[in-house]
């Protein structure tokens, strides 16, 4: 479960710095010192932190349903900005609204990215036990302000195509919503298995299925009757 979730921060800081290759140098900034001024100015909170709470979380189900409902909505904002990028790229002038979404989902940096900043705080403050809290949040919230700038340059040396860097971030959000899942799951089956087959219920679903299909060729075998029809 631990692996789990350190391979989802990890996906989840690189989609951030992925979505930061497509705003402005100035955006990054700002956003650079908020991440920052957040991760410098939280080491009170971070310091009650335990070990033992933290195995609690994660091992709370009740908890990591709800992270994971959040972890679902901020993917799939994400994912839908990809495809939306690609449709206005594509099929541009578009319809204003889809404009609008457009530009608010491309300003949307994710909120994931700071409960991320924080755990990392406290795994410093686990880290460096002799070391004055001020003076590893200070440390820690100079590292982050350079960076990101600095990662999503190097992103961008490597991956320089736009339409490359969003599939990447299409696939990679992906990959966290299955991940989001797995630890959502964390090894429970919300169904009782069953040995034996209801075969009532099996007849059930097939005639539906069958009588879907007949109601869909019959509307299908109409509608292009009426199109021949003078």
């Amino acid at each position: 479960m631990d692996t789990v979730v350190l391979v989802l921060m990890i996906l989840t800081a690189f989609n951030f710095l992925l979505k930061q290759t497509f705003w402005k140098a100035m955006a990054v900034g700002i956003l650079s010192i908020a991440c920052a001024l957040f991760a410098g100015l939280t080491w009170p909170y971070a310091i009650e932190q335990s070990k033992t709470q933290i195995a609690d979380w994660l091992g709370n189900p009740s908890l990591m349903l709800d992270t994971s409902v959040f972890l679902t909505i901020e993917v799939s904002l994400q994912m839908a900005y990809a495809m939306l990028a690609v449709h206005v790229a594509n099929d541009y002038p578009v319809k204003p609204r889809t404009l609008l979404a457009y530009r608010l989902l491309r300003w949307f940096p994710g909120l994931i990215i700071f409960p991320v900043l924080f755990s990392g705080l406290v795994y410093l403050i686990f880290t460096f036990p002799g070391v004055t809290f001020t003076t590893i949040a200070g440390s820690y919230a100079a590292f982050i302000l350079i960076a990101i700038p600095l990662g999503r340059l190097l992103i961008l040396r490597l991956l320089p195509e736009k339409e490359l860097r969003l599939e990447l971030f299409f696939l990679t959000n992906a990959l966290v919503a299955i991940l989001g899942i797995v630890a959502t799951v964390n090894g429970r089956t919300s169904v009782a298995g069953v040995s034996e087959v209801n075969f009532m219920a099996l007849a059930g679903t097939l005639g539906i299925t069958v009588a879907g299909i007949l109601l869909g060729w019959c509307w299908w075998k109409l509608k292009n009757r009426l199109k021949i029809s003078p």
